[in-house]
């Protein structure tokens, strides 16, 4: 994105390192006092017509509401929160993984917000802090998780069941709910929603090649991917995925084994 190699140049010097490590003492901290008043939580969440009348906190706060109040969810919980906010900040860079969490704050503090009818009613952080996972499984969507520390599940098919969750929430959830994900799911989209367009033209393209080979007589036509990196084409590896670098100026195209390593090509 030429928009964020701009913002980095000229804020990058802001940006807030090991984001995500305080965020996990926030939530720590209110974990522990909320175990000797139940009440204390709701003095964090964001509601509306709180925030008019004063406690201007709460638009802060809410973003340390702890995930659970049982300690061993909360435990995992933060385990697995650690490690994919510091391997997205790695990835990306301590700016770029401040501004995916900064998009998705400041949407779901304006779903809050939009409507004077739900103003009275609790805001939490569960949809914009979950998109840290799913902007994980993106991009290691081969990721292995072990459940329960025995059972291993690939990170993506986590990730289509918290996606499962959101699109009931659109469909069937009432509009605050929908707002709220569709809040929750701004940074995902504005980071991600070029390369997901050109995931299903890259599908789109191949199926059409299969059929054409497959109706064709000899001869192959010219590759529609071809590896910066590396130089394999889709007709060399036609199990092998590609996809397009969003940092890099002049559309490149990477095999999968190249999209993460790789020398980025600014056109500005």
């Amino acid at each position: 994105m030429q928009l964020l190699n701009r913002l980095e140049r000229r804020f990058g010097r802001f940006a807030i390192p090991h984001l995500t490590l305080l965020i996990i003492l926030g939530q720590t901290g209110a974990f522990v006092l909320a175990q000797g008043d139940k009440d204390f939580l709701g003095r964090l969440v964001l509601v509306p017509a709180e925030v008019i009348s004063g406690e201007y906190w709460r638009l802060a706060t809410f973003v340390f509401l702890p995930p659970s109040l049982n300690i061993f969810w909360f435990f995992i919980a933060m385990m697995v929160f650690h490690l994919i906010g510091n391997a997205l900040e790695k990835t990306w860079g301590t700016f770029r993984y401040n501004i995916y969490l900064l998009v998705g704050y400041l949407a779901t503090i304006a779903a809050g917000f939009v409507n004077p009818d739900y103003w009275a009613v609790p805001i939490t952080n569960v949809y914009f802090l979950q998109t840290v996972f799913l902007a994980f499984a993106w991009l290691y969507p081969t990721f292995t998780f072990h459940m329960f520390f025995i059972l291993p599940v690939r990170v993506k098919w986590l990730a289509w069941i918290i996606w499962i969750f959101y699109l009931y929430g659109l469909y069937k959830g009432p509009n605050l709910v929908r707002l709220t994900v569709l809040a929750g799911i701004a940074n995902f989209l504005l980071f991600f929603g070029r390369d997901i367009y050109e995931r299903i033209r890259s599908r789109q393209h191949r199926i059409k090649r299969k059929v054409e080979s497959a109706t064709s007589i000899g001869g192959r036509g010219k590759p529609f991917h071809q590896c910066r990196t590396c130089g394999v084409t889709d007709q060399d590896e036609s199990q092998l995925e590609f996809r397009y670098c969003s940092q890099c100026g002049d559309n490149a195209c990477y095999c999968e084994n190249h999209i993460r390593d790789h020398e980025h090509v600014s056109s500005d």
